[in-house]
């Protein structure tokens, strides 16, 4: 009581973190930084587009403190006002060392003492040291940020040891485990926004290495990002082919259907950054996204194939990852594996 009535500020604040909440002005600063980066129209891979959301967002909140498994000049997850707990001990960045479960679990007791924020950070391919530690953050419904970067065969030369498969799926399936992956800048900025704003449990979000181009948007567009799905490219009437495609590979796929629509196909591009989010949308605006009518689906993400059967269905098509990768530059990759707007349009074309 005597601390409350000489530093009322200071109670309310820590009131404030204790109990999880978020400053009333968070929302709407966050908002701004949004627009910003929409009109910014940059093209730099999501693991850049991250460390800007972490610039903006963590001068916005004194709770949140970060980490990286020894790559935090990889992963990208320092800012301007980073301070090291090994040199100051009221620092708010931790160098975990090569211990990816120590780190998730040690982020998942922040998140249980309360009054702070954590996000830590590896390869995606990593997952799989933290995945017992993940998994526990989801089923104990804990606030914490993994940030995975280097996620797909865009990783290259580092071969398929180092090039997330499967990874993707194992997070979206993981109950209570919410998974972006994001296609720009913008979708990065919403995407690092939902995570901080979730208290119910963890948030996966994962970035690419190499660079991915701005996409342009309406305003419409963009309010609809944190729906977790939304229309990025229309036809004129009702689609008859609809392509989903998430993360680096929404460009190829712009540009692909950019190209059905010129040939007189009726396409339709749905960029899905997080489809549990989508999957948690009002019926009816799943239909409108993805209107039942339409059997011609296509989705598109350099990763496991399996896991999209329940948005194309069965007559539906998938380009993905049914093997392991390669060691090559990254763009050869892709382009070995069928990641182009060439290839798009000659699946979407394939069909009956």
């Amino acid at each position: 009581m005597v601390y409350e009535e000489e530093y009322p500020e200071l109670a309310l604040e820590l009131v404030r973190r204790i109990k999880g909440e978020l400053p009333g002005y968070f929302a709407e600063k966050a908002d701004e930084f949004i627009q910003e980066c929409q009109q910014a129209e940059v093209n730099i891979a999501s693991r850049k587009a991250s460390q800007n959301s972490i610039e903006a967002y963590a001068a916005l909140l004194p709770e949140l403190i970060g980490g990286s498994a020894d790559l935090t000049g990889s992963n990208l997850t320092q800012w301007s006002g980073s301070s090291a707990i090994n040199e100051n001990a009221d620092g708010n960045y931790i160098y975990y060392g090569v211990r990816e479960f120590g780190m998730t679990a040690i982020a998942s007791g922040i998140a249980l003492h309360g009054g702070l924020i954590p996000y830590t950070a590896t390869f995606l391919i990593f997952m799989e040291y933290a995945r017992n530690a993940a998994r526990m953050a989801a089923l104990m419904k804990q606030r914490s940020v993994l940030v995975y970067t280097h996620d797909s065969i865009g990783q290259g030369e580092d071969g398929p040891t180092h090039q997330p498969i499967e990874q993707l799926t194992a997070l979206r399936v993981t109950p209570n485990m919410s998974l972006w992956r994001p296609c720009d800048n913008v979708e990065t900025a919403v995407a690092w926004k939902m995570a901080l704003e979730r208290a119910e449990g963890p948030t996966a979000l994962v970035f690419s290495r190499q660079g991915i181009a701005h996409q342009g948007r309406t305003e419409e567009q963009l309010a609809e990002i944190s729906r977790g799905a939304y229309v990025l490219e229309d036809c004129e009437g009702n689609p008859e082919l609809i392509v989903i495609a998430t993360g680096s590979e929404i460009n190829i796929c712009r540009d692909a259907v950019k190209q059905l629509q010129a040939e007189g196909i009726a396409a339709r591009l749905v960029s899905m950054p997080s489809t549990d989010t989508f999957d948690s949308q009002e019926p009816e605006y799943k239909e409108q996204v993805l209107p039942s009518s339409v059997r011609k689906r296509l989705a598109v993400e350099a990763g496991a194939t399996d896991y999209w059967s329940k948005y194309v269905g069965l007559e539906g098509k998938v380009i993905g990852m049914d093997r392991f990768g390669e060691s090559a530059p990254g763009g050869v990759l892709m382009e070995h594996f069928g990641f182009t707007a060439e290839n798009v349009v000659a699946v979407a074309k394939s069909f009956d």
